[in-house]
């Protein structure tokens, strides 16, 4: 399975936003939510998932979206099931440090 990944800098701070790779390109909408999964900011490497995770691990900030990428996630501790949001049935998570 492939994701994509894609740092994202400002001033000190590293974003990691990464996807499914079916999913980029897509809107997704439910109720008053909605998410859009752009090239512009999800468009980085294509990279194998397990590639994805170990950046994943080291991250302070990330934006997470796609059932593969979240239950990666999941299972290997980077992140808390109750921090999983769906929209439309599609499992997106965010992590900040402050």
């Amino acid at each position: 399975m492939n994701v994509y990944l894609k740092i994202h800098h400002n001033n000190e701070i590293e974003t990691v936003a990464c996807c499914d790779e079916p999913l980029l390109k897509k809107v997704f909408k439910e109720d008053n939510s909605r998410i859009e999964i752009t090239e512009q900011f999800f468009s980085g490497a294509l990279m194998d998932i397990d590639d994805a995770i170990e950046i994943l691990m080291h991250a302070q900030y990330f934006n997470i979206v796609g059932k593969n990428i979240i239950e990666k996630a999941i299972s290997h501790n980077i992140l808390p099931k109750e921090g999983v949001r769906t929209i439309n049935g599609v499992p997106m998570a965010m992590k900040m440090m402050f």
